[in-house]
């Protein structure tokens, strides 16, 4: 009698870790020669490569991301190093392949910042990584705002998911794109 709920336990233990413990990263295994010597050099000093992970795009697609994203030069890649890290990113994170899903659902909210409370809130939140500069020449829209204060949560960044909404609506408003929602 006892031993039906034994190996009852045993296999619901595995199963319940797999849905309470869903990872907020993806995992990506490290690729190995010329590829990961481009981005060893070029892009793991601002971000990993579980951040490639949240993408299904093709090679014109990341080669536009990686030229919008790295205008100030920051990731100034030789022709060669450029073709190297796009056909990885085109075969490993392609169209053909599933994004790892977001698990942020914004919260509606019903208070705006001012201006002074969200230089306040990024004073604290995202100078202790990099300049104010750096979010001031980026426009972009609500979508756009989110999933890059998503990923500086994750990687860090204090922001509840109050303020965070709080400032997806001040940076879409004072430093959008002008397009609409």
């Amino acid at each position: 009698m006892k031993w039906p709920v034994v190996v009852l336990i045993i296999l619901a233990v595995p199963l319940a870790g797999q849905i309470a413990g869903r990872p907020t990263r993806p995992k990506v295994q490290r690729p190995d020669g010329a590829v990961w010597e481009v981005i060893r050099k070029h892009c793991v000093a601002c971000h990993g490569i579980d951040d490639y992970a949240f993408y299904a795009q093709d090679r014109a697609t990341w080669q536009k991301m990686i030229a919008d994203k790295h205008k100030s030069g920051d990731a100034d890649l030789s022709e060669t190093d450029r073709n190297t890290l796009l056909d990885w990113l085109a075969a490993k994170f392609g169209p053909d392949t599933k994004p790892f899903p977001r698990t942020y659902i914004p919260p509606e909210i019903t208070t705006f910042f001012s201006d002074p409370e969200a230089r306040r809130l990024m004073d604290r939140a995202c100078t202790r990584c990099h300049a104010l500069e750096l979010v001031q020449g980026v426009r972009d829209g609500e979508e756009g705002w989110r999933a890059t204060l998503v990923n500086m949560r994750e990687r860090g960044a204090q922001l509840s998911d109050e303020e965070l909404e709080r400032l997806v609506e001040w940076l879409t408003r004072v430093w959008g794109t002008n397009q609409g929602k």
